[in-house]
């Protein structure tokens, strides 16, 4: 059974980039059935930025294997507003790191991160063709609920209160 460890890394930087570059292609695969072009690449991160995933007010988590591979990420912000809400934002697992319970590593590391940042409670969105996604949001306690922000093709809204 492949093993991991999840820990912060800073989001900014050439490995990242590439990482994003690697999510959002297989979103634009998934959710808009074809392959994205640079242009629609460039927009979507200058739409939303992957920058405020770092702290004072974020996180950026990374998983690697035994040997310094890639696995996976996830990251989270800090949302304005009452109960103090923080955001799930950029969750990815590389077909290298499927199959082997690491979306659930990546989502509970990323509960305690948004409990050390003082969030009471977890936000994230999802598509419909993001079947894993969902799947993975309502077996660990994540409930639908009606949408928090204006995010692109977002159709699915959830919520967990943490504690």
């Amino acid at each position: 059974m492949p093993t991991w460890t999840i820990k912060p890394e800073p989001v900014i930087g050439v490995n990242v980039d590439e990482v994003m570059r690697q999510y959002f292609t297989e979103m634009g695969q998934r959710v808009l059935g074809r392959s994205v072009t640079e242009a629609e690449l460039q927009a979507v991160l200058a739409k939303d930025p992957h920058q405020d995933l770092s702290p004072p007010d974020g996180a950026f988590l990374v998983a690697r294997s035994d040997g310094g591979e890639f696995l996976g990420c996830a990251g989270l912000r800090l949302l304005g507003g009452t109960p103090k809400t923080a955001e799930l934002k950029r969750m990815y697992v590389h077909p290298a790191g499927r199959g082997a319970g690491l979306g659930r590593g990546l989502l509970r590391a990323v509960e305690e991160a948004a409990g050390r940042l003082g969030a009471t409670r977890i936000v994230c969105e999802t598509n419909s063709q993001l079947t894993e996604a969902r799947a993975l949001y309502t077996r660990y306690g994540y409930e639908e609920t009606p949408p928090y922000e204006g995010h692109g093709r977002a159709d699915h809204w959830y919520a967990k209160v943490l504690g």
